[in-house]
Formats: structure tokens, C-alpha cells, sequence
């Protein structure tokens, strides 16, 4: 096994720095008029994100005890408290920009988008909290809206909305709109993200393809909806118009309806889409049907030119499942189902600790060749919630020994086995609550 791009001991280094960027900035921003961590205490701002970095699943009072932190936990809390849960997100900026992912699919990165919730202990007066006729005591949960490179296995931008103003799109937008896609961009998305505004939105961000599965029922795009149910490759060109005037009637474009007056209150069963581009507007994407071997059709919309055949697309759109696997990590593996807060504020800040640690995990594992041995039928790859756990370890270790940390990821690995497919089976889960905690 070998590091190629850089030792556990450089990543470890790099996120320290992120630390110390993000902890400088805040103090820059508010040390006139904020005496947050002015004095000298055992528990200093960047001590505290350490700690939150590398918390696994047990009760506060084991991890500040295993931590080796000789304070309560009402201590830590109230330290913690100081600490806006966007410190967080500027460490987690400031960790990827430091380090390089360089695997691409010719050229392309490739980032897969989804939302997953992480629920949370029950407080009604709480943003998060929901509320239904299903569910009459209610519930709290955040919605998690990250852009996955599922080459590289790392999260590279988020956002994070309270469950009852979950808006996925929006989510995807607001990314593209706030940050710069430098390099070469793929992004793949699931039918939660057809979307007219959605698709302008990626047509007009620099650098940026999409790959998005499209329904091919009634409730298909227009254009999409009149194409035969058979394996196809072509394009679709259409006008999106939000006015009914007699030429775009008879131009035949595509209208879209939105709620224009934001004073005006609109009936519920009012179908309206977000649109935040001129009217008209043309739209020209290409459309790929490939048929699955159960005998059903998929459909997918993108921006992809020719030169990505067909059989790549399937290929590149398969590679989504991977965001899904990283959310299994993110929850158990790195204990997003074991929180130690109750506010929404806190819980966010380990949505962001549970994203760096993963990346943190992630590009060390990435750079662990596991060696072959031909007696075996299967390939192995790095077993990643055991990875999970040495990193960590590691990087609460003072002075860790990379050669002995390597060898130890190398130890744990799994057979890969291409082209499995598992029905999805989708169960409600539950805040685990804070007396109910692993020993360890």
C-alpha cells in the first residue's frame, strides 16, 4: 500500500489549518463586539471543533473523558454555544479547498446531488419541528442537501434546511447560483430534480453539465411526454413562457406558471414553479430512454455532448448510488443517528463535523491500494466504516504512526461485486435518545 498524493500526517495538517481559518475569521468578525473565547480556558474554540470533529456514538461525559478533556458537560455545551454552526461550514470549505480530489471521468468531475433527513431529539418550538395529520405529536428533522463526488468520495457543498421548508431544487440552485464550478463539472441527479428552472439553471452555470432522470408518464415534461416509449438518443428543444399572450399560444411554448405577486394569497391546489430567468426562454437539452433488464424504460435528460455514448451514461448515472452508500456512513458510521445536541444549531454543526471527517477518511482511504491476491474470485476495496473508525482515532492521536494506520486500513477490506442491485427498503427511523448510547 502507498500514499500518492499525500500522507495521513499532510491531510491531518490541512484540516488543522481549515481550523485555525475558520477560528481566525470569526474572531476577526467579532472580537469587537463579541467576548466569546476572549479569556483563556481549557476548552479554546478550535479545541472544541476538534472534539466535535471526532465525537463517535457514546454519551457526552465518555467522549470528553476519552478526549482526555477535564471538564463537564454542561462545560462543553455552554462552550460549544459560543460557536456559530457556519464556523463549521468555513472549516469544511476551507478542508477542500486545501486538498485536491484529482479522479475525474474524462475530465469530468463527477458530483451526485440528494437530500437525506437526520432527525433530531423532539422540541416544538424548534424551526425544524413538523407537524401533520399523520403525525399529530409531531417531529424534528433537518434536511441535507449535499453535491457528493462520487469518484473521489467527498462532499464538496451543502446546504441544510429545516425538514418543513425542504425545497431539494432549491437547494441545487442556490449552489449553483453562490459557488464557482471551476473545474469541469458533471451533475447527477434523480427525478427529484426535473425541473425547467432547475435545468436552466445548470445550462447557465460555467463549466457545468447535468445528467437528471426525467418521469415518462403524464406527468413527464411536455416535450419528453410526446417521444416514443422505446431506447432513444435525440433532442428536445421547446420555449418556456410565463405570460398566455396570443403569440406564445400560438407559438406553442411551453407555459409555465408561477406566482408572481408575493402579496397575493394563492389557493393550495395553485400549481405554480419557481422561474428566475427571462420569458421566453428557450431550452434545448438531449434525451437518452435505454431499457433496463426488467423490461422497463429509464429516461434521462442531459447536457452531455455525443461523444459520451449512451453506454457511458448508463454507467455515469449508476455511479449516483454512491452518494446513497456515503449517507449510510454519514449516519452510522460517523454517528449522525447518535447526536450529542438538541438544538438546531448544534445539530448542524455535527452534520458539518460528520462531512469533514468522511472527506478526512475518505481521501486517506482513497490512497490505501489494497493488494490482490489471485487465489481470490472478487477485487477488494477499503472497508469504510472500518476506515472510518482508525481515522478517527488517528486523528485524535497526538502522534499518530500513517505507516501503522495504513496497514490497519489495508487489514479491513470487502469484496466489490459490480452490478448488484437491492430492492430499497425504505423504514422510518427514529432519534436515538440520549440515554440510550453505545458503551464505547
Amino acid at each position: 500500500m502507498k500514499i500518492v498524493n499525500s500522507t495521513p500526517n499532510v491531510l491531518k495538517d490541512k484540516l488543522d489549518i481549515a481550523i485555525q481559518k475558520a477560528v481566525a475569521d470569526y474572531m476577526a468578525d467579532y472580537k469587537l463586539n463579541n467576548p466569546n473565547f476572549s479569556r483563556k480556558r481549557v476548552l479554546t474554540m478550535d479545541k472544541v471543533i476538534k472534539l466535535l470533529l471526532s465525537m463517535q456514538g457514546g454519551s457526552l461525559k465518555k467522549e470528553l473523558y476519552d478526549a482526555g478533556i477535564a471538564v463537564t458537560a454542561s462545560a462543553f455545551v455552554q462552550q460549544r454555544d459560543k460557536i456559530p454552526w457556519t464556523v463549521f461550514e468555513e472549516v469544511f470549505e476551507h478542508f477542500n479547498n486545501l486538498c485536491k480530489d484529482t479522479k475525474t471521468y474524462k475530465g469530468y468531475k463527477v458530483l451526485a446531488i440528494d437530500g437525506t433527513t437526520v432527525n433530531m431529539a423532539r422540541n416544538p418550538k424548534s424551526s425544524s419541528f413538523v407537524k401533520n395529520d399523520s403525525t399529530p405529536k409531531g417531529y424534528n428533522q433537518l434536511h441535507v442537501n449535499p453535491l457528493y463526488d462520487v469518484l473521489n468520495k467527498t462532499y464538496q457543498y451543502c446546504v441544510v434546511q429545516p425538514q418543513p421548508q425542504q425545497d431539494e431544487v432549491g437547494a441545487l440552485t442556490f449552489m449553483l447560483d453562490w459557488y464557482d464550478f471551476k473545474e469541469k463539472t458533471l451533475i447527477v441527479g434523480d427525478r427529484g430534480y426535473e425541473s425547467y428552472n432547475a435545468f436552466a439553471h445548470l445550462q447557465n452555470t460555467p463549466n457545468t453539465d447535468f445528467l437528471i432522470r426525467v418521469k415518462q408518464d403524464h406527468s413527464a415534461m411536455r416535450e419528453i411526454g410526446k417521444l416514443p416509449m422505446t431506447e432513444l438518443d435525440t433532442d428536445v428543444s421547446f420555449t418556456i413562457t410565463t405570460t398566455q399572450t396570443k403569440e406564445d399560444k400560438e407559438n406553442g411554448y411551453i407555459l409555465l406558471q408561477t406566482r408572481k405577486n408575493e402579496d397575493r394569497i394563492y389557493s393550495s391546489k395553485t400549481r405554480a414553479g419557481r422561474w428566475d430567468f427571462p420569458s421566453p426562454y428557450p431550452m434545448t437539452f438531449r434525451v437518452v430512454r435505454f431499457q433496463l433488464e426488467t423490461g422497463e424504460y429509464e429516461t434521462l435528460a442531459t447536457s452531455l455532448p455525443r461523444s459520451i455514448t449512451l453506454a457511458e451514461i448508463k454507467e455515469l448515472y449508476h455511479s449516483r448510488w454512491g452518494i446513497e452508500t456515503a449517507f449510510r456512513e454519514l449516519k452510522y458510521g460517523l454517528g449522525l443517528v447518535n447526536l450529542h445536541g438538541k438544538k438546531d444549531d448544534f445539530v448542524k454543526q455535527e452534520i458539518y463535523s460528520a462531512m469533514i471527517m468522511s472527506n478526512f477518511c475518505s481521501r486517506i482511504a482513497n490512497e490505501v491500494v489494497v493488494r490482490k491476491n489471485e487465489a481470490n474470485v472478487h477485487e477488494y476495496k477499503v472497508n469504510m466504516n472500518m476506515a472510518i473508525h482508525i481515522c478517527r482515532q488517528f486523528y485524535r492521536t497526538q502522534n499518530g504512526d500513517e505507516k501503522q494506520l495504513l496497514k490497519d486500513i489495508a487489514r479491513y477490506t470487502e469484496p466489490v461485486r459490480p452490478g448488484r442491485r437491492d430492492e430499497r427498503n425504505i423504514k422510518a427511523k427514529s432519534f436515538v435518545g440520549f440515554i440510550y448510547r453505545v458503551s464505547a
